[in-house]
């Protein structure tokens, strides 16, 4: 991963081995002797992380000692399975457990005949695999995922498995070796536990395969919580955008008032005033960035100056700006707010 030095600001890719209580790193892979040790004890991830403006799916490791390391994986899915991996070593050493992530087959008992990598193409069959649905869950819309309980039933149903406990322990396995993914507090919490099965049989406890369309919504609706907090900070921009629906997919004018410390972005319907927003949009630590499409592009025939906001709970914002320069005045200023906002 490319690791941002800690005397001069200049990034290099580095060998990066996790260990049960260390992050060590390496000039390169076949080098015997670590560039250095990052101790996990005490330690904290924030993640997505946008003190780099220009970088993106950034991760930051805090020592207990107050210590910033600051790690760039090359896509998503990369990021988070390292973060899942490390808040789990944390999580381990504060138990007093040990956390080796290779010794999950063994950990789970799970026979060396299973195949994850062909299990997991016949879960991703579209006529006789896992069906991948739109699911709501505390005020977000989930595309492209489905149930714990729907995997051991797909597990039980396919004959992959005798009983449901041996399908917790085969899906735990898909889980942790990056095949599936958690979706939801539910399902990531179990992940961040230092139980050795981590996927739920539950009906509440979402997931998503690894490469599929997965992406999380929140509502837009007068049925958001808007807190007299979030109008401390002073305005820095405003003005009408369009915005895309989480619930019907259509597109509508709103007006946006953008503010920092703290950061928040609340909409309004233009034609009723500001004394009541529509809903508003939590900016620390999230990431906006300039998009060429949206996921109903086609059924909606939706095109230019399109950008996207992903909150830090993964909630995605499809706004349209009215011409180039102001989309891009729009995005510098929500990534000036979302890295010095609270």
């Amino acid at each position: 991963l490319p690791k941002k030095g800690t005397m001069f600001n200049s990034w290099k890719a580095m060998w990066i081995v996790l260990s049960d209580d260390g992050i060590e790193f390496y000039k390169k892979k076949t080098d015997n002797n670590s560039k250095g040790m990052i101790p996990l004890k005490g330690g904290s991830i924030s993640s997505p992380c946008q003190d780099f403006g220009k970088r993106m799916f950034v991760f930051k490791l805090s020592t207990g000692k107050q210590q910033d390391h600051f790690f760039q994986a090359a896509f998503l899915e990369e990021r988070d399975a390292w973060v899942k991996d490390i808040k789990r070593a944390i999580t381990c050493l504060e138990a007093g457990r040990k956390f080796a992530r290779k010794s999950t087959r063994k950990s789970i008992r799970l026979p060396e005949t299973v195949d994850l990598g062909t299990l997991y193409l016949s879960m991703k069959d579209q006529d006789s695999g896992v069906k991948e649905l739109k699911l709501e869950k505390d005020k977000r819309v989930f595309n492209h995922c489905f149930t714990g309980n729907t995997v051991i039933d797909w597990l039980m149903a396919n004959s992959k498995i005798r009983n449901r406990q041996e399908g917790l322990m085969l899906a735990t396995a898909l889980l942790n070796e990056g095949y599936l993914q958690p979706a939801g507090d539910i399902s990531k919490n179990a992940v961040e536990s230092v139980s050795d099965v981590t996927l739920l049989d539950q009906h509440d406890a979402l997931y998503y395969f690894a490469d599929s369309g997965f992406y999380c919504e929140g509502y837009s609706s007068d049925e958001d919580v808007v807190l007299k907090e979030e109008f401390r900070g002073a305005v820095v921009k405003q003005g009408c955008l369009l915005k895309q629906g989480h619930r019907r997919k259509n597109w509508k004018v709103r007006k946006f008032i953008l503010r920092d410390d703290p950061a928040y972005m609340h909409y309004y319907d233009p034609t009723k005033g500001e004394n009541d927003a529509l809903g508003a949009i939590h900016l620390r630590a999230s990431v906006v960035s300039a998009v060429e499409h949206v996921p109903d592009a086609k059924k909606y025939d939706i095109e230019g100056n399109l950008f996207e906001i992903i909150t830090s709970d993964e909630t995605h914002y499809f706004l349209q700006a009215a011409t180039s320069n102001e989309r891009k005045e729009w995005i510098q200023a929500i990534q000036t707010v979302a890295k010095t906002g609270k």
